[in-house]
């Protein structure tokens, strides 16, 4: 049963935003450099904007004032893109572009008529989506395969993402070290930003530019408005495919392009040995020194270089309950070394999932674009040999106590005006042991709303004896393919798409992530959806219905199912969705028939509220037993905004699962989050989770407890000049108990890091 809404990433594709959501486009007024009037009368067609270079220097204060300002490129953004489509905008937002040998300076005035209703919070980079915002999305290679995008809420709050045009997929886990400042005035407010050309990757040569671009505002009220600088053509499913352009920034410069980051990191760990009656082992302090630098070999090729880094998550991962679970959970990339280009290693079979390199003495990497050709390498030594051991109905993995070398070779190729074709290579190897995939993978858009892409690979392992015997892993040298082929029909009104994949029982992809192989998957769906106009009460409303099939290599049924799917968007951020479903699961040779339904709701009422809740339940299975079973999901949580400085977030998942002869388990997490942001560089947070389950014992083979429960609490305070020059001072511990025990303390942790980039 998944955990939440399928169909959401699809809600958000509509124009390729999936972070910010419903992004579409619009077109501002500047002076272009050719103009077809049939073209742009439609808005669909647009023009290329020449961008003057500035005349003097500009201080980046939240105050456009300075004489280069007056002479900058203008631009209006005079559409509304969603809800609206296409239609005038609500309110008036004039921006500027300029440049000088070093840097790229936007710069916008947003009109408000109430400028008491904006929604503007201090907080950490990338934590004001809620907000209103406004940037720039640059797509510097004019290629339609990636972009750079920097936004600012109305106090100067950073926002950067990376936009994968490829697959589609945004992410703010990338982060750049540029310059904002925001302002809020009696008519609205006024941000500034500067983004030094070292930041970003371009073609080099010194010559005369053409980007892509858009320009974006977004206006929540009582809906989240999108306003921009172009019209987007619901029918065309490449948003990148459709931004407008501007050239100029003959002879910029990324300088030496060279930013060298050393860290000192130091902690100190407790743990009672003899939990729960044991003193605790009081451990000597430790200390790290380590370094991370970036050189821009060219303005389009990078080299990262990482030595003894401090790869510590100073950010928890997602909570996320993990009882009567088959297969490995998923945890995102957050380390700023593979977040650098990691665009460039991704492919439609997640062969590629760096956090399996757990702890690296050291990593080179490599990445950058000549022309239509992207490559990618990366090589690093790990310390330890973390395995995952996928199977057709579960998933196992371990941990060698050896060191391992990693690589990845990724290289790419356009084709056409959007298309792709790659090659990847991995290795990961150590004492007795070696995994290597190789394979091809392509995107080909065959018209404006129909793509097919695929991925063929094929993987050669060798474990060692003890892996063998313990794991029931094959004996010697064993190999297999993968296989993925997949079509998308995206138009305003209609999603169609249809998939195959083929993953044989002895693939492994060791530096990847694909914890189920031994099978073959059909799937096949479509979605019809429905536009409000100005006066409806919804913004959209889509009905969708898909069939999936899944059986093992020999052809053993293993999965059939048929999902309906309807979902409402509407007024105060409303989004409404529910996924009834039936099918035939089979598992440990036993054929399961099922019905469940799922269902989901959230909402934003104002800019201090946001609230949500996920419920789910039907026919289960108890996997430790082979058995039939009732499940129910209930994940409600909320955020509420105490003022501009304080943030607060509750969230609770609870899992109940029920058979025959009563209630087998009840399973809890809450979690509360405390902010205080003392300005855009500073806060002090506190995260409290809590997790109990509660197990009837007699309904169960095998002794286990009847309650467990932990508390975990992780404070930090952050102070951050940029992303790479920081400071962190933070303690946590870990409570935990069971029948006998109640909660008391295993271990306990007090740690600092201090980060200091020098850019150059």
């Amino acid at each position: 049963m998944q955990t939440q809404p399928r169909e959401t990433s699809e809600i958000l594709r509509l124009s390729g935003h999936l972070v910010l959501g419903f992004g579409l486009v619009s077109a501002l007024h500047a002076s272009p450099m050719r103009e077809d009037s049939e073209a742009l009368a439609t808005g669909l067609a647009h023009a290329a904007y020449y961008i003057e270079q500035a005349t003097s220097a500009i201080t980046v204060d939240g105050v456009m004032d300075e004489p280069a300002w007056e002479e900058a490129t203008v631009f209006r953004l005079d559409y509304e893109t969603w809800p609206g489509e296409n239609i005038p905008a609500l309110v008036a937002t004039e921006a500027r572009v300029t440049y000088d040998e070093s840097t790229l300076y936007v710069g916008f005035h947003a009109f408000d008529p109430d400028p008491s209703a904006l929604r503007a919070h201090l907080s950490d980079r990338d934590a004001a989506y809620q907000d209103d915002f406004l940037g720039i999305s640059i797509d510097t290679f004019d290629d339609q395969r990636r972009a750079f995008e920097f936004f600012v809420n109305p106090l100067g709050v950073q926002m950067d993402l990376f936009l994968d045009g490829v697959s589609g997929n945004e992410s703010d886990s990338w982060d750049a070290i540029w310059d904002s400042a925001g302002l809020v005035t009696d008519d609205g407010y006024v941000v500034e930003m500067a983004i030094p050309f070292n930041q970003l990757r371009f073609p080099g040569g010194g010559g005369e530019q053409t980007w892509g671009f858009d320009l974006i505002r977004y206006y929540p009220r009582g809906d989240r408005h999108r306003l921009s600088v172009h019209k987007l053509d619901r029918d065309n499913d490449c948003y990148l495919c459709q931004a407008s352009k501007m050239t100029g920034f003959r002879g910029i410069s990324p300088g030496r392009n060279v930013e060298i980051v050393p860290t000192l990191t130091g902690s100190q760990t407790e743990e009672r040995a003899d939990f729960p009656l044991g003193d605790f082992d009081n451990s000597d302090p430790t200390g790290e020194f380590g370094l991370s630098a970036r050189w821009g070999v060219t303005p389009n090729l990078t080299l990262n270089l990482t030595i003894n880094p401090d790869f510590s998550h100073v950010e928890a991962d997602v909570a996320q309950l993990v009882v009567n679970e088959r297969f490995a959970l998923f945890f995102p990339e957050r380390r700023p070394f593979f977040l650098e280009g990691a665009d460039f290693f991704s492919t439609p079979l997640n062969a590629v999932f760096t956090r399996n390199v757990g702890s690296p003495d050291w990593g080179l990497k490599m990445t950058g674009k000549q022309g239509k050709n992207a490559v990618g390498v990366f090589v690093a030594e790990d310390q330890f040999t973390s395995l995952l051991f996928p199977g057709s109905q579960g998933s196992a993995a371990t941990s060698l106590d050896a060191s391992s070398q990693d690589a990845v070779v990724r290289y790419r190729r356009d084709l056409g005006e959007a298309s792709t074709l790659g090659v990847l290579m991995t290795y990961r190897g150590g004492d007795d042991y070696s995994n290597s995939v190789s394979g091809v993978d392509g995107l080909y858009r065959l018209t404006d709303s129909d793509s097919v892409r695929f991925q063929w690979l094929r993987s050669n392992t060798e474990y060692p004896g003890s892996v063998i015997d313990e794991f029931g892993q094959p004996d010697g040298t064993f190999d297999d393919e993968a296989f993925t082929l997949r079509y998308r029909h995206s138009t305003r009104d209609w999603n169609l798409y249809s998939s195959y994949e083929d993953i044989g029982g002895d693939f492994r992809a060791d530096l990847g992530f694909m914890p189920q192989v031994d099978r073959r998957e059909f799937e096949i769906g479509g979605r019809r959806i429905w536009y409000g106009d100005e006066d409806a009460w919804h913004n959209r409303i889509s009905l969708g219905l898909e069939w999936t099939n899944e059986e093992d290599q020999n052809g053993q049924p293993l999965e059939r199912e048929t999902e309906l799917s309807f979902n409402i968007t509407g007024p105060r951020q409303l989004f409404i969705g529910a996924w009834p479903a039936q099918r035939t699961r089979v598992f440990d040779g036993r054929s399961f028939e099922q019905e469940v339904l799922n269902a989901y709701i959230e909402m934003s009422p104002n800019g201090s509220l946001f609230f949500s809740l996920f419920a789910g339940g039907g026919d289960a299975i108890d996997f430790a037993e082979t058995r039939p079973a009732e499940v129910l999901f209930v994940e409600p949580s909320v955020r509420y905004n105490f003022g501009r400085r304080i943030k607060a977030s509750l969230s609770h998942n609870l899992q109940q699962l029920d058979i025959d002869e009563g209630r087998l388990f009840e399973a809890n997490l809450t979690q509360l989050r405390l902010v205080y942001q003392f300005n855009q560089r500073t806060f002090v947070r506190s995260i409290s989770q809590y997790r109990t389950v509660d197990r009837n014992q007699a309904l169960f083979t095998d002794d286990v407890d009847q309650r467990t429960e932990s508390l975990l609490t992780h404070l930090l305070f952050s102070y951050k000049v940029n992303p790479q020059t920081v400071f962190f001072l933070g303690y946590s511990d870990t409570r935990r108990g069971d029948d006998i025990t109640g909660l008391t303390q295993s271990d306990r942790a007090i740690f600092t890091k201090f980060g200091y980039a020098w850019v150059m």
